[in-house]
């Protein structure tokens, strides 16, 4: 697939993608400061990544999704 599209999400630096399929058709995904990109990812992914998910963004992101999961169980 063919890198389109790269959009940067909310306080928490989300990656929204959009990438173009072989039949012209569009691929949609979404990565979070918590996942580990894989080794064939699009380069232009990982320097924006590498960029944006600092350590103050990864905590706040953990922390976001701790209180959420709180929030759930009461």
């Amino acid at each position: 697939m063919k890198l389109d599209k790269i959009e940067v999400v909310k306080d928490y630096k989300h990656l929204q993608i959009r990438e173009i399929k072989d039949d012209g058709g569009f691929h949609r995904r979404v990565l979070t400061p918590d996942m580990t990109l894989a080794d064939d990812e699009h380069q232009e992914i990982k320097d924006k990544a590498e960029e944006l998910w600092t350590d103050e963004v990864k905590s706040a992101w953990a922390t976001f999704q701790a209180e959420q999961e709180a929030k759930f169980k009461e």
